[in-house]
């Protein structure tokens, strides 16, 4: 999952935007800082469209100058489970009652700040009918920034 984002510099800083998350914003001393900040930002957008129970925004393509942000996997994860909870009505109620868990549980489940253990979203998905379908791509080394979740491509 990844968004494009879009850098204007404005004295020594690097303000970054993003036209498809409403609400995002994010700065940087560097083209870098500004791209990894981005990802945190990203993330929090996402978590409000998730603890207002509103569909996750889809990312258009990236257009000319702009830069692909990743979140990571299980950030993704998390996300296409609670995409999958919308697809099929279900509460976070109905989720605990079919993996014999407490409420708590469930909102760390879906809390992208929470570090949940990937096998415990993996298990949650399949209660819901998904699975996880990881891949790893090679990224253009002349064009990534330092960040592995950063690129230009």
């Amino acid at each position: 999952m990844r968004y494009a984002i879009k850098l204007k510099k404005y004295g020594d800083e690097y303000v970054a935007s993003c036209r498809d998350l409403q609400g995002f914003n994010s700065i940087g001393e560097s083209i870098e800082d500004a791209l990894s900040e981005s990802i945190d930002a990203v993330a929090l957008i996402l978590q409000d469209h998730i603890d207002r129970r509103q569909p996750i925004p889809r990312a258009s393509e990236k257009k000319r100058g702009e830069y692909w942000v990743s979140l990571p996997a299980l950030d993704v994860a998390k996300v296409g489970l609670y995409e999958a909870m919308r697809a099929n009505g279900l509460r976070k109620s109905d989720l605990a009652r079919r993996l014999g868990m407490h409420a708590p549980q469930i909102d760390r489940l879906l809390d992208l700040t929470h570090s949940s253990k990937l096998e415990q979203v993996e298990a949650a998905l399949a209660a819901v009918g998904y699975r996880v379908n990881l891949s790893v791509e090679r990224v253009d080394v002349r064009r990534a920034v330092s960040s592995p979740r950063l690129c230009l491509a």
